[in-house]
């Protein structure tokens, strides 16, 4: 028989306090150092949503046709815009997506890659732009901070990784501890601190699994967790299936070195090369029978068409369209118009195809508008529980100081977190290198560092 003491209820009080602090100390540090970052990867999520909504409107000049007869040839359309570009070479053709939109030709010369809007029915060249300041191009980059370079593309991933801790740390903060407010209503008016921990909290708690949706469903697309995730799916045959690859001569580039979008389970996947014995023989089946093949083939309209760049290369149709079920890689020999390789959504392996519809949801185009707007809703709700962290920390932090939540009264808490961050950290490797290294300073410097100490409290 085992006997309480009152000092028991008091060592769970402490120990509850500690890991409440110790919670609240992450979470503060985190969404400090992540918010400019979440209010970017928001605003410019929220403006890729409605890509195919700002094509149609503002560049509606280099989108929209209008539909009169029979559309040209797709080699009398990529050299038309060849033709516009003097010294450029046609590397990639995309098919109109319906009877209103232009062909679009990637060309390939001396001031870089460009992108030329051709009228398929007169040929009429409608823009041509460098396939780096398109837009959705630009857009996508500073979503992702490459545009500004490999370095500042790893912070970002960073700041993936981070939001997902931010939303556990969340919820564990938000969960009810007796209070009647601040769980699903929000208490005060603005001009008090309580209404902007309320709104955060909520927001936070109604939202967040969304907003973890959205980090997690991002991280393919990172350069270091994405690169190495492909990587290992395919070498565990969980990517796209190789077996495909057995008996096809393989060049060392890959799906995304040839075409301007793939999927992203098989942008690492090799480029077969043609039978380049045929070449002694055979002359290329050039660009209008490639099209012709691709579309016998069942591929739907508005599919990327790679040239082959000499005579080893092929011709390769892509989609990567809304419905996941059109999802579909068609390589094929330059020379006989063989199909060497033909892969589609279905046969993706169970994560593959997991991964793929993440992607899909992520940005927007899985259920048509109520996708945009669930994921526009949650882009919001990032944009707002950034706002009222700021504010809510600006009204309660004590002058001269960054009001950083006091450290837990015991340190041993640390010890299961440090499990936890270990855990997390083999997971997504930059975001825990970078946790741990947080905590590291929290725990070693600023504790024997005056100034520091004195700031950060």
């Amino acid at each position: 028989m085992s006997t309480i003491t009152a000092a028991e209820p008091e060592q769970h009080a402490a120990s509850g306090v500690s890991l409440y602090r110790a919670i609240w100390r992450w979470h503060f540090f985190a969404g400090l150092l992540v918010i400019p970052f979440m209010l970017n990867l928001a605003v410019t999520g929220s403006l890729y949503l409605f890509k195919d909504e700002i094509n149609s409107t503002v560049f509606a000049h280099r989108y929209i046709v209008q539909p009169a007869g029979q559309a040209l040839p797709a080699e009398r359309v990529a050299a038309i815009a060849a033709a516009a570009v003097p010294g450029s070479t046609a590397t990639a053709y995309k098919d109109p997506a319906g009877p209103e939109r232009s062909a679009i030709v990637t060309l390939s010369g001396d001031a870089g890659a460009m992108l030329v809007f051709v009228n398929p029915y007169d040929g009429k060249v409608l823009d041509v732009v460098g396939s780096t300041d398109e837009f959705n191009y630009v857009v996508k980059r500073i979503h992702s901070l490459a545009y500004f370079g490999k370095a500042a593309n790893r912070l970002i991933e960073i700041a993936g990784g981070f939001a997902m801790v931010l939303v556990a740390t969340g919820i564990y903060l938000w969960w009810p501890r007796r209070q009647t407010g601040g769980v699903v209503s929000v208490r005060g008016t603005p001009g008090r601190r309580v209404f902007w921990r309320d709104l955060h909290a909520v927001t936070g708690a109604f939202a967040g699994l969304l907003i973890f949706f959205l980090a997690i469903t991002g991280m393919p697309w990172s350069g270091y967790w994405g690169t190495n995730a492909n990587a290992w799916l395919t070498e565990h045959g969980l990517g796209y299936p190789v077996q495909l690859w057995d008996d096809v001569p393989k060049s060392q580039k890959v799906t995304e070195d040839i075409l301007p979008k793939s999927g992203w389970i098989v942008e690492k996947a090799p480029v077969p090369l043609s039978d380049i014995a045929a070449a002694q023989s055979a002359r290329p089946i050039g660009l209008d029978r490639a099209v012709e093949i691709a579309r016998r083939l069942g591929m739907a309209p508005g599919f990327d068409m790679a040239i082959p760049s000499d005579e080893t290369g092929v011709y390769t149709a892509s989609l990567y369209p809304d419905d996941l079920a059109d999802e579909r890689t068609i390589h094929i020999d330059q020379y006989s118009g063989k199909p060497l390789i033909d892969i589609g959504f279905g046969q993706y392996p169970l994560l593959g195809k997991a991964i793929e519809w993440g992607i899909n949801v992520h940005q927007g185009q899985e259920w048509g508008r109520f996708n945009q707007l669930l994921m526009l809703a949650t882009c919001l709700a990032i944009v707002l529980s950034c706002v009222t962290a700021v504010v809510m920390w600006w009204k309660r932090r004590p002058a001269g100081r960054l009001g950083v939540p006091p450290m837990p009264p015991r340190r041993s808490v640390y010890h299961g977190l440090w499990v936890i961050t270990a855990i997390f950290a083999v997971a997504f490797p930059m975001s825990g290198l970078a946790i741990v290294v947080m905590i590291a300073f929290d725990q070693i410097v600023v504790r024997f560092v005056p100034v520091l100490k004195r700031v950060l409290a």
